[in-house]
C-alpha cells in the first residue's frame, strides 16, 4: 500500500508533466497543495465520480484556478470521466483540460475560475444555497441536503478586494459548512509577497467572525486531517485553515520560488524532481497501486446509494416537497407558467399606469415571487432605490436561512459573484440590484455568468442621465453599450410597465444571464394592441406605424421611446410617414429570423434615427451611414432630469428637427 506522500505525489508528477508537455501552465500550486488535496479527497470529501451532478455531493472549488492541474489530476485519479489522454491534452484546442477550470467543459468542475477571488465568492453562494435549501426541504430524519463547500485559495485570492466583500458577509451569515484552505506559500507572480502583502490573515478572518485554524503544516497529513475535523466541528461559523506550504514542493532547485508559479519546470528539473520524490516512473504513468488508492468510484457509489435510499423514503413521506425540489433543481418552470405570466401583462394593460420602470420591475417581482419560490433576491444596499424586495419576503440570515432576500451590503462585485454561485448550486434563481453605473464594479462576475451561461438576473436601475441630480458619477453613459458587448449576455431596457413585465418573463425563462435596466424617473404608459404586445418578446417591434411606406424610422429604448412616440405624432400631423420601433433588447431582436427583422426595419428605408440616452455605438449597425443617432457621448450633469435631458438633446423638438433635416438632405 503506497504512503500518503506517494499518493499525493501522483498529483505533483501529473501536474508537472502536463505543464511541461504543454510548455504552458502553473505547476507550483498543484505541487504545493497536493498533500492538502490528498487528505481532503480521500478522508472527507463526499462525491460520486460516476455522477458529478449528485445533489448532495460536497462542492470543491479551486479559486486559485491557475492551479487547475491539481483539480484535473484529482478528477482523473479518483475516477471521473477524465482520461490520461485528456491530461496530455492540457491547454490544447478542444480539450477537456483548458488552462483554467471551465464549467461545463470538464466533469467535476463546479465553476469557472481563474479571475482570482471569484471562486471563493461562488463558494459563498453555494454555501448560502446549501443552507437555504436545507432549511426549506430537510425534515427530521431526512437530511436530504447536508454537505460541505470546500475552497482552495491562494495569496492572490485574498489580495483581491472581492475576498473581503464575500468573506465579511459569509461570517455575518454564519455559513458553518463553508471551509476554506488558504495556501500560504508567500509567493505570487512577482516573487515574495512580503513586499506587498503583509496582512495578518488569521486576525483578519477572526474579525469577520470566522473560525480560524492557523499555522497548519500543509505538508503534514496528520495536521491537515486534524484541522479539517476542527473545521467540521464548528457549526455556526465558516472556517479558514491557514496552511503553510512550499510552492513547487518536490522541485529540488525551484521549490519556494516564483519560477514554479507560471512556467514549466524544464526537462532537467523534472528529472531531478522525480529523483527527489523517489518517483521512478515515466511521464504520465501512475502505478496501479496508486490508482487503487485514489479510486473513489465504489465509495462514491455507495454514498450516493445510501442517499438515494433516504430520498426514496422522503418521496413517500413528503411527495409534494420532493416534487418541488426536483422541479427546482431541473430548472423547470411551474405548471401554467405562461398563463401566470400573461396575467401580469393583462393587469398592466388594463391599469395603464405611468410609473418608473424600476417600480414596474418591483410589481413584476411581486407577481413572480408568488409563482416562483426559487426566486432569491437582493440588493447591494440599495433596496429602497432598486425596488428589489417584495411584500412579505423574509430576509435570509444566520437565524432565518429560509429567507429569500439577501442584504448584500455595499458589495456589488461580491453580490454578483455570489449570485453566480447560487445559480451554479441549482434550485435557486438569483437576482440582485444596484445602480447601472455600478455595474462597472461587478463586470467581471457578469462576464463569468455569461461565460458559464448561468441563469442570473442583474437588476440595474437609474439607467440614464434621467436620474438627475446625483450627477455624472451616478449617470451611466457607456454602460448600456458595454454590457451589450458581452457575448451570451442578454440586455433589456424596457420603456414602460408592459415591456418591464415581459423583460422579467424572458429573463426568468432564459438559460443564461440577463441584465434588466430600469429608469428612476416616471415614464408614461404606451397603448398597444394585443398583437403588438405579442411581439415585444422578440426584442424589437413596430410600436407605431404609418399608412404606406415609412419615410423615417425611429428606433428607441427605455424612457426615450415616449419621446419618439411624441415626435412621430407631431411629424404625422405634418404628413410625414413615420414608424417607431421600440427595441428593448438588441440581442434578442438579432436572434429573430431575417424576415421578421426585415419587416420591422426594411432595408429600403434609409432614413433612420436611433434615440437612446447612452453612447451611440450600439446603434450604427441599425441606422447605417445615412442615419443618425441621438445619443450622449460625454458625461452628464447634476441637475433635474428634465434639464439634463434638454441640454443633451433628448426632447421632442430636437428629434423632430433631426428627422426633418434628414429628409431634407435626402431630397437634396
Amino acid at each position: 500500500m503506497p504512503t500518503r506522500r506517494e499518493i499525493a505525489n501522483a498529483i505533483r508528477v501529473l501536474s508537472m508533466d502536463a505543464v511541461q508537455q504543454a510548455n504552458s501552465g502553473h505547476p507550483g500550486m498543484p505541487m504545493g497543495m497536493a498533500d492538502i488535496a490528498e487528505v481532503l479527497w480521500n478522508d472527507f470529501l463526499t462525491f460520486n465520480p460516476q455522477n458529478p451532478q449528485w445533489l448532495n455531493r460536497d462542492r470543491f472549488i479551486v479559486s486559485n484556478g491557475h492551479g487547475c492541474m491539481l483539480l484535473y489530476s484529482l478528477l482523473h485519479l479518483s475516477g471521473y470521466d477524465l482520461t490520461i489522454d485528456d491530461l496530455k491534452q492540457f491547454r490544447q484546442l478542444h480539450s477537456k483540460t483548458p488552462g483554467h477550470p471551465e464549467f461545463g467543459e470538464t466533469p467535476g468542475v463546479e465553476t469557472t475560475t481563474g479571475p482570482l477571488g471569484q471562486g471563493l465568492a461562488n463558494a459563498v453562494g453555494m454555501a448560502i444555497g446549501e443552507k437555504h435549501l436545507a432549511a426549506l426541504f430537510n425534515k427530521d430524519g431526512f437530511p436530504i441536503i447536508d454537505h460541505y463547500t470546500y475552497v482552495f485559495v491562494g495569496d492572490g485570492c485574498l489580495m483581491e478586494g472581492i475576498s473581503h466583500e464575500v468573506c465579511s458577509l459569509a461570517g455575518t451569515l454564519g455559513l458553518g459548512k463553508l471551509i476554506v484552505f488558504y495556501d500560504d506559500n508567500q509567493i505570487s507572480i512577482d516573487g515574495d509577497v512580503s513586499g506587498w502583502f503583509t496582512d495578518n490573515t488569521p486576525l483578519r478572518f477572526q474579525s469577520y467572525g470566522w473560525h480560524v485554524v492557523p499555522e497548519v503544516d500543509g505538508h503534514n497529513s496528520e495536521a491537515i486531517h486534524a484541522a479539517i475535523v476542527a473545521a467540521q466541528t464548528e457549526k455556526d461559523r465558516p472556517s479558514i485553515i491557514c496552511c503553510k506550504t512550499i510552492i513547487g514542493y518536490g522541485s529540488p532547485n525551484l521549490a519556494g520560488s516564483a519560477e514554479t508559479h507560471g512556467s514549466a519546470l524544464g526537462e532537467k528539473e523534472i528529472v531531478a524532481t522525480r529523483a527527489k520524490l523517489n518517483w521512478d516512473h515515466q511521464p504520465f504513468h501512475i502505478p496501479d497501486a496508486v490508482y487503487q488508492a485514489w479510486d473513489a468510484k465504489k465509495k462514491g457509489y455507495e454514498k450516493e446509494k445510501q442517499w438515494q435510499t433516504l430520498f426514496a423514503e422522503y418521496i413517500k413521506q413528503f411527495p409534494d416537497l420532493a416534487q418541488e425540489l426536483q422541479r427546482r433543481i431541473s430548472h423547470h418552470l411551474p405548471e401554467q407558467w405562461t398563463m401566470h405570466s400573461n396575467k401580469l401583462i393583462e393587469e398592466m394593460q388594463s391599469k395603464k399606469e405611468a410609473m418608473a420602470t424600476r417600480k414596474a420591475s418591483q410589481v413584476s417581482i411581486q407577481h413572480f415571487a408568488h409563482i416562483l419560490p426559487e426566486l432569491m433576491g437582493g440588493s447591494a444596499d440599495l433596496t429602497a432605490s432598486n425596488l428589489t424586495d417584495w411584500k412579505g419576503v423574509q430576509v435570509f440570515s444566520r437565524t432565518k436561512p429560509e429567507g429569500q432576500y439577501i442584504h448584500y451590503g455595499v458589495r456589488e462585485f461580491g453580490m454578483s459573484a455570489i449570485m453566480n454561485g447560487l445559480a451554479l448550486y441549482k434550485g435557486i434563481l438569483p437576482f440582485g440590484g444596484t445602480f447601472l453605473t455600478f455595474s462597472d464594479y461587478a463586470r467581471n462576475a457578469v462576464r463569468l455568468a455569461a461565460l458559464m451561461r448561468q441563469r442570473v438576473i442583474f437588476v440595474y436601475t437609474h439607467d440614464s442621465i434621467g436620474l438627475g441630480e446625483d450627477g455624472p458619477t451616478h449617470q451611466p453613459i457607456e454602460h448600456v453599450s458595454s454590457l451589450r458587448l458581452i457575448p451570451q449576455l442578454s440586455v433589456w431596457r424596457p420603456c414602460d410597465t408592459i415591456e418591464s413585465a415581459i423583460a422579467w418573463q424572458k429573463a426568468i425563462e432564459r438559460q443564461g444571464p440577463t441584465c434588466l435596466l430600469f429608469s428612476r424617473q416616471q415614464v408614461p404608459f404606451i397603448e398597444r394592441e394585443m398583437a403588438t404586445i405579442a411581439n415585444i418578446s422578440r426584442g424589437g417591434y413596430v410600436l407605431h406605424d404609418c399608412l404606406g411606406i415609412p419615410e423615417v424610422i425611429m428606433i428607441a429604448t427605455g424612457s426615450e421611446v415616449a419621446l419618439a412616440q411624441e415626435a412621430a405624432q407631431q411629424l404625422t400631423k405634418e404628413r410625414i410617414n413615420v414608424r417607431v420601433v421600440s427595441m428593448p433588447s438588441i440581442d434578442v431582436f438579432l436572434t429573430q429570423d431575417k424576415k421578421y427583422q426585415e419587416d420591422v426595419l426594411p432595408k429600403a428605408v434609409l432614413n433612420r434615427i436611433a434615440i437612446e440616452a447612452a453612447t451611440s455605438d450600439s446603434w450604427y449597425p441599425f441606422v447605417g451611414r445615412q442615419g443618425k443617432v441621438i445619443g450622449i457621448n460625454c458625461y452628464g450633469d447634476s441637475a433635474p432630469a428634465k434639464e439634463v435631458f434638454k441640454k443633451h438633446g433628448f426632447t421632442v423638438d430636437h428629434i423632430v428637427t433631426a428627422a426633418k433635416d434628414m429628409l431634407h438632405q435626402t431630397l437634396c
